[in-house]
């Protein structure tokens, strides 16, 4: 058997592929983008084609490049973007619709429907999800409620339901596996988190019938194995997480209390809570963080909207900056007194507001305010929405916060992870491999295929590239806090 497995990582604007060596080493990577479908305002599709052809692109490219064979690769782990949903036809594989992304929010009206019901706690304390168009459920409803002659194909049983793991295990082992993890099965809205099955009352309350759903696996698990025209020879499939899930276990967070922070475009905390489910009382996610050998552990989830994105925005759209690497030099010639806040609701605020119609704002400006100053906030942002987060949960009583991990576009900017360190009065742990998600899904798949006994001995593998020590006086760390959330109620007040 070969040392090599393929992970694929499905994400919302590129498929790529990336091999493995056993201690978790990236080897060689292939990318591609595909195109992103805006049919009406708020909403977002992908063509599944694409997702499919962008896929398969990546995975034949990159063993090319590395001069392999199919024979030669012990296993796939599959990682994805979470709840885009999907649904196509069991006999042909062909999509009955587009996939509808995760980011799409056609479906608000019925989730105020539901609220409005009084709903919100129920599905609360089944799933440890708000009622949001974020998620799976609601966006299987609306294609079976305005696709044409769906439903009643969906009733006979012709139809199969899935998240992008599912399409890919379908169409990777010709149509012979429908299956989905426990991670991704915690993110649509019908799984019952605490007795880890499909819920019968969800599916009534969605009106969704239970034969379009895909079985529930461990998280390491036998998900079947590839066609043999797909590749050459047939390939087990013995991984799938969706994306932070997968990232959770690329940096090996496998103790309570253990917590990574990935920074995108927008910004994804999870912290490991262990083997009870923590219901939160601060608009923060309970979700599943892996499940392995039929043993659940949970986490805590919050997400902002705007981290690189913000920066993004200091570039392009106001033009302060040319390149990201500016921002750490703008930000050395700024004082330790620095009172501007830069509150990046461009599209609402996330955890742990939850506040769709907030908008964006600049405070505290004096006459001597400069570009320096705003883009340090737009910085400075990212931290204090990060110890928001961090403080949410230890108001649901997770366990007090020793070191972040954190991984993403963002860690590179050496400035940015000392402030995160300092405004969280923690350690920031940035690690050698920063492709944490694809690792994960790698890692998954080498527990599957006997690679490793336990996560203790894949925590082994997991090396630290920086430390970043917090250095900043408790004084000062109240001052700004202060500062950031007196910000925040502005623009709350604002907006309302």
């Amino acid at each position: 058997m070969s040392d090599v497995i393929l992970s694929i990582d499905q994400g919302t604007t590129s498929s790529r592929a990336i091999l493995f060596d056993k201690a978790g080493v990236p080897l060689h990577s292939a990318q591609q983008e595909f195109k992103q479908i805006f049919p009406e305002n708020g909403w977002v599709e992908h063509d599944p084609e694409d997702i499919w052809e962008s896929t398969l692109t990546v995975c034949r490219q990159v063993l090319k490049e590395a001069g392999l064979q199919a024979d030669q690769v012990a296993g796939i782990g599959i990682t994805n973007q979470r709840e885009t949903t999907l649904v196509w036809d069991r006999a042909t594989g062909k999509p009955v619709y587009n996939a509808i992304v995760w980011q799409d929010r056609r479906t608000a009206d019925y989730c105020k429907q539901l609220q409005k019901a009084d709903r919100a706690s129920w599905v609360a304390e089944k799933t440890g999800l708000l009622l949001d168009p974020y998620f799976s459920g609601t966006k299987l409803r609306w294609i079976l409620e305005n696709v044409d002659g769906v439903r009643e194909r969906a009733k006979k049983g012709e139809l199969a339901f899935g998240t992008v793991d599912t399409f890919l295990l379908w169409r990777l082992t010709g149509g012979k596996v429908h299956a989905t993890d426990a991670t991704n099965a915690s993110r649509t809205l019908m799984f019952n988190i605490h007795t880890q099955q499909w819920d019968s009352a969800l599916l009534d309350m969605l009106d969704i019938p239970r034969n379009l759903l895909p079985k529930v696996k461990d998280s390491a698990a036998d998900f079947g194995q590839t066609d043999a025209e797909i590749f050459g020879t047939p390939i087990p499939v013995a991984g799938v997480a969706g994306d932070q899930q997968a990232a959770l276990v690329g940096q090996a967070c496998f103790k309570p209390g253990m917590a990574k922070s990935t920074y995108g475009t927008g910004c994804f905390l999870i912290l490991n809570t262990g083997k009870q489910p923590l219901q939160s009382r601060n608009k923060l996610l309970t979700t599943v963080g892996y499940r392995l050998k039929g043993e659940v552990t949970y986490a805590l989830e919050g997400s902002i909207f705007m981290a690189g994105a913000t920066m993004q925005w200091l570039r392009d759209g106001i033009q302060l900056i040319k390149n990201a690497a500016e921002s750490s030099t703008l930000a050395e010639q700024v004082t330790a007194q620095q009172t501007v806040y830069l509150v990046p609701a461009f599209t609402g605020l996330g955890a742990p507001y939850w506040d769709p119609n907030a908008r964006g704002a600049i405070l505290g400006m004096t006459r001597d305010t400069g570009i320096a100053e705003i883009v340090t906030a737009g910085l400075q942002s990212v931290g204090y929405q990060t110890s928001d987060l961090v403080d949410a949960m230890h108001a649901d009583g997770a366990h007090e916060l020793q070191a972040l991990r954190v991984d993403g576009g963002m860690v590179v900017n050496d400035w940015a992870m000392q402030f995160l360190s300092d405004i969280l009065g923690a350690a920031v742990d940035r690690p050698e491999v920063t492709e944490t998600t694809a690792l994960g899904a790698a890692m998954l798949a080498a527990l599957q295929l006997g690679w490793y006994d336990s996560v203790d001995e894949l925590a082994e593998n997991w090396r630290c590239e920086k430390t970043f020590e917090s250095a900043m006086p408790e004084e000062d760390r109240k001052r700004l806090k202060q500062g950031w959330h007196k910000a925040i109620q502005s623009v709350q007040q604002f907006s309302s």
